[in-house]
């Protein structure tokens, strides 16, 4: 709430209420409240008015606000001009009120004036101006009061006009010596007089004044509340009895009751306070979290059966979705979103009818159109039997008139930041009173504050919506089965506020039938630390491809991390995995170990390795060593934010995450699952979680078969016999015609191509059937287009059209090119 703050000087004590209207009441303040019209004349005048300024209400009403009512400047005296007239000079604090008086005022104002008032000396004055807003033809109500007789215990409440117009929600607090010895009691009472005010909030504001001396003036440019008369309220047990009895008639749309009002207080005082009580409860009710669909339904669920007996909210179609929308008003083109209802009729009426989530446009003739695109609300006190036909007529092969016809309508605007996300139709029963003016101006009132609750949630939900696209963007989609090994996954953000963050894993095939395992931790959260992830895995995915060993892409990636900038850090473990050879190639970056889960004996350990320093520090050596592994060995790699708590030792974390790896599961999905739970039981976690688990089932030596091919050019035809003679030893003869083709093509280029070294071919049955031919050529080979007439060129072409997948890579000694075909169904 944007709030003005207006000051003027510390009051004098000086006269101004007579002797017969008596002591005070602690907290309340006599005021003089004064509405002027459109044309500068006074429409209402209080008898506080005529207390302060000596003039009667009948002698008052009809004339020029400015000859009444202390502006800055003298003004003539004639006959018949009253004794007040004379003023000293406005003392410069705010706008004055001649301004006010002049429509030169278009928000609320304050300030001082002194006037003389008969058998008394000078009174010191202090004054509140509030334009006021609505059809009506009143433009300004003023208030004033003595500032003398604030010393005093005061009395009475705020004397406020009737007319039910808007005006901005004000709170007017005046000035107070610091030995005013009511304090408490008026910062206690203060939310009684106001019922928008905490207690909290009133106790602020009175001790600001009491260490000030100021009058202060505090209001909302974007509240407005009704006002109604206040002539004078009676002993606190009959207010709220009357309050109760107008509640319960409010509540059942019944006339108010027709209680013998004390001194003039109106009943509808009453329904107002209700009204504003119920403004309040709502703002309770509604935006508990920013979940858009929780804040739909409790946006729905506030003003059923209280303020209307059916609800239908309808959103932009980009608001449900999370997303943005173009600027400017909606058309008739534009979708709208059922996406609650709430209503008092029997269950089951509306749902076959009007069914949540239906979506549809408006023609630009009914109201609901006039409401979207003025944002301003629509009051239909009646549905006529022709409106309700017209309003039927959008709803094919359903007839709604039933349900809507001789019913009371109001259509109101769910806006923030002056853009219409969507609105609310209001209904009541035939037998219930019907919307009015003053509905209107609360139903608004409701929907500005449903408008940016409404607006806070879908902007979370596309900051949400945008983080997870970016971070699922960043995480690979690993398959569960790589050559010679099962792997699971999971990643899990660390707070709701923080989906991004700089946790990565992955796997990369790598020649020889291994596969590269990652786990990595940028430090930090946020959007940066996702880019520089990024940057990381692209970086380790691309030298894993050259096939580099553990130690030297760690220190490659890390010369990488300093040309990016010194910002951020990071850590990494890599681990290659050779299945045939049974056998873990692991490095460390400074990343916490990985746990071995061994299947002989089902023990887990923590892998000693050597720590090394994270990515980033530069200068720092990164050793590799090789790890002994047995088929279903499980290797489990996470980041810190999984064993780390704040205020805890990590080794407590490490050993949690050490004995729950042990415990047998039925699947790897179940064993990521069952770790989570051990490490976070009460979803305390505030770090993001990246796992890794990798089950190591090993290649059989029997499913491996390897030759050398000596660089002849005879020995191509010996290749391609020997390759046919295994498939059929392994019941893979149909394979045998495609493999045969394409083994001849490589071994031919790599005999043709190699310097010294013999050729090596090497057939692996796995989950495809992998063939690699390996020479000392380190350049690597090119798919070429070969024309009609070319000799060459074509071998790799018929590799790219028959093998399920191909490819080749650099190696110590020179390259490997391979090729996969699937594997019959058996």
């Amino acid at each position: 709430m944007d709030r003005g703050t207006e000051r003027g000087a510390p009051p004098s004590r000086g006269a101004g209420s007579s002797a017969a209207d008596g002591p005070a009441a602690a907290g309340r303040v006599p005021l003089a409240v004064v509405v002027v019209d459109r044309d500068g004349l006074v429409s209402h005048w209080s008898r506080g008015a005529g207390r302060l300024f000596g003039v009667g209400k009948e002698e008052a009403i009809g004339r020029s606000a400015a000859d009444l009512l202390p502006v800055s400047g003298a003004l003539p005296v004639a006959e018949d001009t009253p004794p007040y007239a004379g003023y000293a000079a406005y003392d410069g604090l705010g706008p004055d009120l001649e301004s006010s008086l002049d429509s030169g005022l278009s928000y609320p104002a304050a300030g001082r004036a002194r006037l003389t008032a008969p058998g008394a000396d000078r009174v010191d004055v202090l004054w509140w101006a509030y334009p006021l807003v609505g059809p009506g033809r009143e433009r300004l109500l003023v208030l004033a009061a003595d500032a003398g007789g604030l010393h005093q215990d005061l009395d009475q409440d705020l004397d406020l006009d009737e007319g039910g117009r808007g005006v901005e929600r004000i709170a007017p607090v005046f000035a107070l010596h610091t030995d005013f010895p009511g304090a408490d009691e008026l910062a206690r009472r203060l939310p009684e007089i106001l019922p928008s005010m905490s207690v909290g909030e009133s106790a602020r504001i009175v001790a600001q004044i009491l260490e000030l001396g100021y009058p202060v003036l505090e209001f909302s440019q974007n509240d407005r509340v009704p006002v109604t008369p206040d002539w004078g309220v009676p002993r606190r047990a009959e207010r709220r009895a009357r309050r109760e009895r107008a509640a319960r008639a409010v509540a059942a749309g019944l006339p108010l009751p027709q209680d013998e009002p004390d001194e003039g207080e109106d009943l509808e005082y009453v329904a107002v306070r209700e009204r504003l009580e119920f403004l309040n409860e709502v703002s309770g009710k509604i935006g508990t979290s920013l979940d858009l669909a929780q804040t739909i339904v409790e946006v729905s669920r506030a003003v059923v059966p209280r303020f209307t007996d059916v609800a239908g909210t309808y959103l932009r179609e980009q608001v449900v979705a999370g997303e943005g929308f173009p600027d400017g008003v909606p058309d008739t083109t534009t979708m709208w979103h059922r996406v609650a209802l709430e209503h008092t009729d029997e269950p089951g009426r509306w749902d076959d009818v009007v069914p949540v989530g239906e979506a549809m446009p408006f023609p630009a003739h009914t109201p609901f159109f006039q409401c979207m695109t003025t944002g301003e609300p629509v009051l239909v006190p009646r549905i006529s039997e022709q409106m309700g036909h017209a309003i039927a007529s959008q709803f094919e092969k359903r007839d709604i008139r039933p349900l809507i016809t001789s019913r009371s309508m109001l259509v109101v605007p769910l806006k923030a930041r002056n853009v219409v996300l969507g609105f609310m139709i209001l209904l009541r029963h035939p037998e219930r009173v019907e919307f009015n003016d003053m509905d209107r101006v609360t139903g608004a009132e409701l929907a500005a504050r449903a408008g940016l609750v409404l607006d806070n949630a879908r902007m979370y939900t596309f900051q949400e919506s945008v983080a997870e696209t970016l971070q699922d963007s960043m995480l690979p989609h690993i398959p569960a089965r790589m050559a010679g090994c099962d792997i699971a996954t999971r990643y899990l953000p660390g707070t709701l506020l923080g989906r991004v963050g700089g946790d990565w894993f992955d796997s990369v095939k790598l020649p020889g039938a291994r596969t590269a395992l990652v786990v990595g931790d940028v430090m930090g959260h946020g959007l940066n630390s996702a880019a520089m992830m990024g940057q990381l895995r692209t970086a380790v995915q691309t030298m894993a491809a050259l096939d580099l060993p553990p130690a030297q892409l760690l220190r490659n990636l890390d010369d990488l991390a300093q040309r990016l900038g010194d910002t951020y850090l990071a850590t990494c473990l890599y681990a290659v995995y050779d299945p045939i050879a049974s056998e873990l190639h692991i490095a460390n970056a400074g990343h916490i170990p990985p746990v071995i889960v061994r299947a002989g004996d089902g023990r887990s350990e923590l892998l000693d390795l050597p720590t090394g320093a994270p990515i980033g520090v530069g200068g720092v050596p990164f050793e590799a060593v090789r790890v002994r592994v047995e088929p279903g060995d499980r290797l489990l790699m996470c980041t810190d934010g999984l064993v780390e708590v704040r205020g805890e030792d990590i080794g407590v974390g490490l050993a949690t995450l050490t004995e729950s790896a042990a415990h047998p599961a039925a699947s790897m999905d179940d064993a990521c699952d069952a770790i989570i739970r051990a490490l976070n039981p009460r979803g305390g976690r505030k770090d993001d979680v990246a796992l890794l688990m990798a089950r190591l089932n090993g290649i059989e030596p029997d499913a491996v078969a390897e030759w050398r091919i000596s660089l002849d050019p005879v020995e191509v035809g010996r290749a391609r016999a020997v390759v046919r003679e295994q498939l059929h030893d392994w019941g893979l003869a149909k394979l045998a015609d495609g493999a045969e083709l394409m083994v001849s093509e490589l071994v031919t280029n790599a005999v043709r191509h190699s310097h010294s070294r013999p050729v090596q071919l090497r057939l692996v049955r796995g989950d495809t059937l992998l063939c690699e031919v390996d020479d000392d050529d380190h350049d690597l080979p090119n798919l070429l287009s070969a024309g009609p007439t070319d000799e060459r060129g074509r071998g790799l072409r018929v590799v790219s059209t028959l093998a399920r997948e191909w490819g080749a890579s650099r190696t110590k000694a020179g390259k490997t090119v391979w090729f996969e075909l699937t594997l019959p169904r058996r």
